[in-house]
């Protein structure tokens, strides 16, 4: 096992987990033996049911991308004609558990649409345009606010070198 904080596993750690799920032993056991997590060692499990010990292997680090069209298989296997989770990965190649609960959740909010796939990269902003002008009473408004500090502006740099402040006290 590597020491990255992310709990990255070498090959050799794999193999012996791969002799493990082949000779039967199960998640909770797997977990127990190895110090890892059962949620861990269930995706582990699942994995190598799916598609044996390549998968388990060659599934780490890597990112896999899918098309909508098997997105949507998969996701109408699982929903709609009731197959296990671990059925439809397997009849349509998905690695990830994760992937699949995710396209589910999204196909039952959104349909089917929900699992095109989205332009990638920041969104453009939208194009400022001009500011609408303001109307007569706003723009009063806002003259009297700048003749206002204007005149307490003045008042303040008058009464400085009588040695007064400005509200008329000496200092």
């Amino acid at each position: 096992m590597c020491g990255d904080r992310r709990r990255h596993y070498d090959d050799g750690f794999m193999r012996k987990v791969a002799d493990l799920i082949r000779q039967g032993a199960g998640k909770k056991s797997l977990a127990r033996r190895l110090g890892v997590s059962v949620y861990t060692t269930r995706q582990w499990v699942l994995s190598y049911r799916i598609g044996g010990e390549a998968a388990l292997m060659e599934e780490r680090g890597k990112r896999r991308s899918y098309g909508y069209e098997t997105k949507l298989a998969a996701v109408l296997d699982h929903v709609e004609h009731g197959l296990t989770k671990a059925e439809a990965m397997a009849r349509h190649g998905v690695a990830s558990v994760t992937a699949l609960e995710r396209w589910c959740r999204d196909y039952r909010e959104n349909g089917p649409d929900a699992l095109r796939p989205r332009p990638k990269g920041r969104p453009r902003g939208a194009k400022a345009g001009p500011k609408p002008s303001p109307t007569r009473e706003q723009a009063l408004e806002e003259e009297n606010a700048y003749l206002r500090a204007k005149v307490a502006y003045l008042e303040k740099a008058r009464a400085l070198p009588a040695g007064r402040s400005g509200t008329g006290t000496r200092r």
